[in-house]
């Protein structure tokens, strides 16, 4: 799946050292709900099982690569809770910290949505986004995602009690 300047693939087995560093990086964590670091190993078997069909695993995991050079990584794109029968899944990314700001995230969600509405046939796409989450609140919003809900002090972090919040797009093609 491809874009202007990037590019979405498959995992592969070369990914596993830099899955390692983000799903470690404690800083990333609380976007992601992880409470405790990830094994190499089971990094490994992750990547291993990552072919499986969507059906099968209901996620999904792209990593975002730059057309310029198809080997640099610039973050990854996850369909999960995927629901066939309702037809809807969430949507999270995450971009590398030195690759930020440069519209890799608005490409890689809008190549992802053709992707969902065209062939996977979804009804809707939604996200979940702490309040203080600035820049994923204005790129959801930017590709018209639109505010469905707050889950009240839903996220404890060391500062305390933070609201998450759900955007969603429903799919407008017939």
């Amino acid at each position: 799946m491809k874009g202007d300047s990037i590019f979405l693939r498959a995992l592969e087995p070369t990914d596993i050292d830099l899955l390692y560093l983000w799903e470690n990086d404690v800083s990333l964590w609380k976007v992601s709900n992880t409470f405790a670091p990830f094994s190499r190993f089971s990094l490994e078997q992750y990547v291993i099982n990552s072919g499986s069909d969507i059906f099968a695993s209901r996620q999904l995991r792209l990593m975002i690569c730059n057309v310029q050079n198809p080997g640099i990584v610039v973050g990854a794109i996850d369909l999960f809770d995927f629901d066939p029968y309702h037809l809807r899944a969430g949507v999270g990314i995450v971009i590398t910290a030195g690759e930020r700001q440069k519209g890799y995230a608005a490409e890689a969600l809008k190549i992802l949505e053709e992707y969902c509405f065209k062939t996977l046939c979804l009804h809707q796409l939604y996200c979940n986004i702490s309040e203080d989450n600035l820049n994923s609140r204005a790129l959801f919003e930017k590709s018209g995602y639109v505010f469905a809900g707050e889950k009240r002090e839903w996220l404890k972090d060391s500062a305390g009690w933070k609201s998450e919040l759900i955007f969603q797009k429903i799919n407008k093609l017939p």
